[in-house]
Parts: structure tokens; sequence; C-alpha cells
């Protein structure tokens, strides 16, 4: 009998160590699902001027896309700095961008939309509004003689929820929650003209 009963226990503590790991393997790729991740991103630099390139993963979490539905709009911020770093000083920032992009839905239309700045676009479906603001180009001009052929740069990159536009009880709501905290990580690259 007792020989029976160590077989059960082992076998038992076998498929729990195999249901944990199968926990460890999957749960992280579970939660990348929500979020915004950094695809890719690239500088690319002439004349004077710089062109950023970016393309990121936005998925909202379902508190963040109920919220929208019912008219509350999002904003999200995206970070841009290109600096060059000096072991003698401080480091030197060449270029620090923010844009900030406005998505909201329109129940009357049935449409979302995005703003950036005085631009506005409609969208039939959220997965394509999403798609539009995750693909960033933008070129911009930088002062005469700032970038130098010689020179590496760092650049640092994010796309985040700004929870400080939303109205008053949302952010309450916001603090310290998982589901309106949405936000890449910092991506660092080195860029050499």
């Amino acid at each position: 009998m007792t020989g029976s009963s160590t077989r059960c226990c082992r076998r038992s503590s076998f498929i729990a160590a195999l249901a944990a790991l199968w926990v460890a393997v999957t749960w992280p790729s579970m939660a990348r699902a929500e979020g915004i991740e950094v695809r890719k991103a690239a500088v690319t630099i002439a004349d004077d001027a710089y062109v950023l390139e970016a393309d990121f993963v936005v998925a909202l979490t379902p508190t963040l896309e109920d919220a929208l539905n019912k008219g509350v709009s999002l904003y999200f911020l995206l970070e841009f700095e290109l600096i060059r770093p000096r072991w003698f000083w401080f480091n030197d920032k060449i270029a620090d961008l923010q844009q900030q992009y406005r998505l909201s839905y329109n129940a009357l239309t049935r449409q979302y939309r995005i703003g950036v700045g005085r631009l506005y676009q409609n969208f039939a479906r959220l997965s394509d509004a999403l798609e539009f603001m995750s693909r960033v180009r933008r070129r911009e001009e930088v002062e005469t003689g700032a970038l130098r052929k010689d020179a590496a740069y760092t650049a640092a990159l994010r796309l985040r929820l700004d929870t400080s536009q939303l109205p008053r009880p949302f952010q309450l709501s916001a603090l310290g929650s998982r589901e309106w905290s949405v936000s890449s990580d910092w991506h660092r690259w080195t860029v050499a003209p």
C-alpha cells in the first residue's frame, strides 16, 4: 500500500512542477499582450536634420478600451531624446521631442479619432487607429553644426499613456493601477552619422 501511495505522490508532484513550469513560461507572454512595446526605432541624420522612424505595438487594456468606448479621451505621449555623451562634462542634449496623440471615440458616428496637434484622422476600427498611432515618421531640423560626423549619439524613445490628461476621477483610479499605466520602456540605441 505504501508503494502505490508513494508513486501517486511522485506523479502529482511531477504534474504540479510541470504546471508551474508552464505558468512560468507562458505568463510573461500573456502579460505582454496589453501595453506598449517598441518594435523598431531608427534615426537617420543628414544636412543638420534627423529623421525619426519608429514602430510600436500598442494594445489597450480592457479597462482603457471600455473607458474609451464610453467617451473618455486617452492621451498618449511620444518622448524622444538625442544626446551626445561627454566624459568630461554633462551630456549634450541635441534634441528633445514630445508629441501628444489624442485618441477618442464618437458614439454618434461610431468612429475612432486620432488627433496630433491640429491634424485629425477618423478610423472605423480601433485597431486601425492604434496602428496609425504606432507608426512614427518625423523629420526635425536641428541647429546648424549641432550634429557632428565624428561623434556618436545616444537616442532614447518611449510612448506612454499620459494619465495627467485623464479626467480627475480617472486620475485617482490610475494611481498604482496596472490597468491604467500603459507605457513602453525607454528604448535606447546608438546613432552614428
